[in-house]
């Protein structure tokens, strides 16, 4: 059963490189969604049913069951499998439970992407800035620089298109309506984790919410924010293995 990893935006698999060596197994998976570190295919959408879609996919050609961890809007795809195709999983683990309870609202940046006009400026404004640029914009949020250099080399026009497209396909009420019964999701073992600085996922008492109606465990990672796994890889994988260790 392979632990298979799906990031978020605008990400690549390279956030997972410093937890990955961590774990205690090596059986491990990582999927790129189309358009965050691989091509996006012809016609594609975009949209968090085509994200789901595509995640059930490649979950499915697995051939059997996955312990299934998320970040970002790999937690907002983990949320949507372990929802609808919870048979596909031996267990999943995410962060950002925020992004199920009733009281979340979306982030001041993902509000302007969600925005006509306001959203195409912005995306614009990181596609076309020197690469130079973008690996600094990522080093300032906490990558290291091999990290931010390998993601910054990803930020094109093809994400752009796909980060309009997930995200405004999730504005409100979308994620009150998914989270709004959570129960299926106790069919298999689940794990939150929430770290203790990260501002784009709402509250603790919110992420605790999301565990209690999820039928999850939760670890709190302490002084570390959104990129967890990069600034205390140790830690994040020391919840992950005593996750796994107790299925």
């Amino acid at each position: 059963m392979p632990a298979v990893f799906i990031h978020g935006n605008p990400e690549t698999a390279a956030i997972w490189d410093l937890l990955i060596p961590e774990l205690d197994r090596d059986d491990v998976v990582r999927l790129s969604p189309p358009g965050f570190g691989a091509p996006s295919p012809e016609g594609w959408g975009g949209t968090r049913d085509d994200y789901l879609a595509w995640a059930v996919a490649e979950i499915e050609a697995i051939g059997e069951p996955v312990d299934l961890v998320g970040h970002d809007w790999g937690a907002g795809h983990t949320f949507g499998v372990a929802l609808t195709r919870p048979d596909l999983l031996r267990s999943w683990a995410l962060d950002c439970a925020g992004f199920a309870h009733p009281d979340y609202e979306w982030h001041d940046m993902a509000q302007g992407w969600q925005t006509p006009g306001v959203g195409e400026a912005i995306v614009a404004g990181m596609t076309d800035a020197p690469l130079e640029d973008r690996v600094a914009m990522f080093k300032d949020l906490g990558m290291t620089d091999a990290i931010a250099g390998s993601v910054a080399e990803h930020v094109d026009t093809d994400m752009g298109r796909c980060i309009l497209s997930l995200y405004r396909s999730a504005a409100q009420p979308a994620l009150r309506e998914m989270g709004a019964d959570l129960s299926v999701m106790s069919e298999r073992p689940g794990h939150v984790i929430f770290a203790e600085n990260d501002s784009y996922v709402g509250t603790e008492a919110m992420a605790s919410d999301t565990a209690k109606r999820s039928g999850a465990s939760m670890t709190v990672l302490s002084g570390v924010g959104h990129w967890w796994m990069i600034e205390n890889p140790a830690a994040g994988a020391a919840a992950l293995n005593d996750f796994w260790a107790g299925l």
